[in-house]
């Protein structure tokens, strides 16, 4: 597909428009929404953003820390999803994909068989999105975006 200049034509088919997250405040609104759907009683996040730093084809396509301070005689800690801004222009399962990914590690650190099973409870198709938004990566690498 990549070879006859396909794969654009075969996203934009699947998936027509990209989401409509065009900012931080959008993109803590669309990650609380999941979260509180799914995960009400996790750990609160204290900070969702797009990233300009993240390189998504040589590192990752967001980031979940977990940090943990001492502050006085207490032990504070706060999760934070940062998503490649890379992701402001793509179809919106693809977005939804990386957020239940980052949501999935507030509960689970690693990516183990609970972990994808998280993934799978909050996203049914989640595998085949994965499979399909890394489609994507290889067209805008390859060929350029499309969105």
């Amino acid at each position: 597909m990549i070879e006859q200049d396909k794969l654009g034509q075969f996203l934009l088919k699947k998936y027509p428009e990209k989401h409509k997250v065009s900012n931080d405040k959008q993109l803590r609104e669309y990650v609380m929404e999941l979260k509180n759907s799914h995960l009400k009683k996790s750990s609160p996040i204290s900070k969702i953003i797009f990233d300009p730093k993240i390189h998504v084809v040589n590192n990752a396509l967001g980031l979940h820390t977990f940090v943990s301070r001492v502050q006085g005689n207490k032990l504070k800690s706060k999760n934070e999803i940062r998503i490649s801004e890379i992701f402001k222009s793509c179809p919106e399962p693809f977005l939804q994909m990386i957020v239940v990914h980052e949501l999935s590690h507030v509960r689970f650190k690693d990516h183990d068989k609970a972990f994808y099973k998280l993934c799978e409870h909050m996203l049914p198709d989640y595998h085949q999105l994965e499979f399909e938004m890394r489609l994507y990566l290889t067209q805008l690498e390859c060929r350029g975006k499309i969105y």
